[in-house]
C-alpha cells in the first residue's frame, strides 16, 4: 500500500474527538544508552509530563484537528492525578475524570542515543467504568471516538459514536464481552502485549492495522505500509504508536477512505519521533 504524501491529503473537516481510557504520570529520561545490570547510568536529559495511551493520543488529536479534544479518564486522589489534570487542560483539552482513592500510576521512560525507548509502569492502571458519573450520553454527539482503556459496558456505550477505534490493550475479554464491532483496532505489531489474532474475535474489527515503527506495518486486507521518512535522526519513539492511532483515527472519522487515513497516521507518528517527549513544544 503506497502513503499518501502529507501535502496531498485532503484538509480535515471541523471534527469533535472523544479519547476514552488511561493517564500516567511519565518520567522521561534521554541517556546514552540503555541501563545494564551492575552498571550506574546518568540521564543527559529529564522532564516529567502526563502521558500514556489515553493522553498522547487526546493531545495529538487536538493538534492533528486544531479543534478541543474531550477526554474521559480516571485518576487517582493524589498529587500526580492533580498534577495531570492541570498539565493536560493547559495542552487544550476538556477532561471527564473519575476520581479513586488510588494512587495515579505513574512510568518511567528512557530513550537511547538512537530513540529507543524502554518503559517501566508503577502501579494499577486506572480506568472509567460505565458505573461512573461521567457524561457517557454526550457521545452521540461526537463524530468518533478512540478507546485505550474501559470496560465492556462501557465500550459498548462507546458504539453510540460513529467511528469507533480501539487498541488491543483495552484487552480481547474486554472486546468481546463488548459484543461490538470496531471499526479500527490498531496496536503495536511488535508488542506482545498488543497481540491480536483474527481468531479471537467473535466480531472481527473492520479494519484491523499492526504497527512497526521504521518498517511501517500491516493493515491487514489492505497489505503492508511504509513508514514515513524522516529528515533528521530520531529522538524518541515514546507515543509513536500512539500519534500513528490519533492520524487514522481523524482520517476515519472524517470519512477518509482508510489509506488516506493510514497516510495521515503515518505522518503524525514519524512526527512524533522527532521531539524528546511525546508533545512538541
Amino acid at each position: 500500500m503506497k502513503l499518501w504524501k502529507s501535502h496531498e491529503l485532503p484538509q480535515l473537516p471541523e471534527l469533535k474527538l472523544a479519547v476514552i481510557g488511561h493517564v500516567e504520570w511519565v518520567s522521561f529520561l534521554a541517556v546514552d544508552e540503555l541501563p545494564k545490570a551492575g552498571l550506574i547510568g546518568r540521564a543527559n536529559k529529564y522532564f516529567e509530563e502526563p502521558a500514556g495511551g489515553a493522553a498522547v493520543v487526546a493531545v495529538q488529536l487536538a493538534r492533528i484537528t486544531k479543534q478541543p479534544v474531550h477526554l474521559i479518564t480516571s485518576l487517582g486522589k493524589d498529587y500526580y492525578g492533580n498534577k495531570s489534570l492541570s498539565r493536560l487542560k493547559d495542552l487544550g483539552l476538556t477532561l471527564s475524570i473519575a476520581w479513586r482513592n488510588e494512587a495515579t500510576r505513574r512510568a518511567i521512560s528512557i530513550v537511547d542515543k538512537q530513540g529507543e525507548r524502554s518503559i517501566t509502569v508503577i502501579g494499577k492502571r486506572l480506568q472509567p467504568h460505565a458505573s461512573d458519573e461521567l457524561p457517557w450520553e454526550e457521545l452521540t454527539n461526537y463524530d468518533g471516538v478512540f478507546v485505550t482503556a474501559v470496560d465492556a459496558e462501557g465500550l459498548r456505550k462507546c458504539r453510540a459514536v460513529p467511528l469507533v477505534a480501539a487498541t488491543p490493550r483495552i484487552g480481547i475479554k474486554t472486546i468481546q464481552e463488548s459484543n461490538i464491532s470496531l471499526d479500527a483496532l490498531i496496536g503495536s505489531g511488535l508488542d506482545p502485549d498488543e497481540k491480536a489474532p483474527e481468531h479471537l474475535f467473535k466480531i472481527p474489527p473492520k479494519l484491523k492495522i499492526a504497527t512497526e515503527g521504521s518498517l511501517g506495518g500491516d493493515a491487514g486486507q489492505l497489505g503492508r505500509y511504509k513508514a514515513y521518512k524522516l529528515n533528521s535522526k530520531p529522538i524518541d519513539a515514546y507515543g509513536c504508536g500512539d500519534s500513528f492511532a490519533a492520524g487514522v483515527t481523524a482520517g476515519l472519522a472524517a470519512g477518509w477512505e482508510p489509506e488516506k487515513a493510514i497516510s495521515l497516521g503515518s505522518f503524525w507518528g514519524a512526527k512524533c519521533c522527532t521531539h524528546f517527549g511525546p508533545y512538541e513544544k
